[in-house]
């Protein structure tokens, strides 16, 4: 007699993951601090980032709060940033102009209510970071993207800030590396040095 087969959320639903799934297989005990983000259907585990990208999101997430939030803008850490039930990212830091209506929305953020989504490049995620997420919330029309990449060995800092352009993707509106300052008017007033998301 043939052993029955163990169901494995990971391989059985693969290409049909969906929040609906995630909500009730995710996460998966075996990985309980992974990242897990899908794209049509693929569930994309990464590992938990870099400490100094850690670092990096929660000083970037203290200097854009007070502006953020005299223009009527919340700064979020971490969420579901959702394009679909079968497309979902988790920025590393998240600027909405609209909070979550319902426990639902709360849980997996409709993209429309996202003014910025914001990317630490990590090196195992590399493309994703660099090429995948930002043409995500392009499709998906998030007005802007910041992307921050930080080397603490060179005490290095870049980052580059990205807007919707004409053609639907995005274009550069401000960029800056240690040293010098990011300034920008929009979405709100942003002025800070990279070096600023160092350890």
């Amino acid at each position: 007699m043939a052993m029955p087969m163990r169901f494995d959320p990971l391989v059985d639903l693969d290409g049909m993951w969906t929040t609906q799934f995630a909500d009730r297989y995710l996460p998966i005990p075996e990985a309980p601090d992974a990242r897990y983000e899908c794209i049509d259907g693929r569930l994309v585990m990464t590992p938990a980032e870099v400490g100094t990208n850690s670092y990096g999101e929660i000083e970037l997430a203290h200097l854009l709060k007070p502006a953020a939030k005299a223009h009527g803008f919340y700064v979020f850490g971490q969420v579901n940033l959702t394009f679909s039930p079968q497309r979902w990212i988790q920025p590393d830091v998240t600027v909405l102009h609209t909070l979550p209506k319902t426990d639902e929305e709360d849980r997996w953020v409709p993209a429309h209510l996202c003014t910025m989504a914001i990317e630490f490049v990590s090196p195992s995620s590399r493309r994703q970071d660099l090429v995948d997420k930002p043409m995500r919330c392009a499709e998906g029309r998030v007005p802007y993207f910041m992307r921050v990449e930080i080397s603490r060995r060179l005490r290095h800092a870049a980052v580059e800030l990205l807007t919707l352009g004409k053609f639907g993707g995005y274009d550069t509106l401000a960029q800056a590396v240690s040293g010098q300052r990011l300034r920008a008017d929009e979405p709100f007033p942003i002025d800070f040095d990279p070096a600023d998301l160092l350890p």
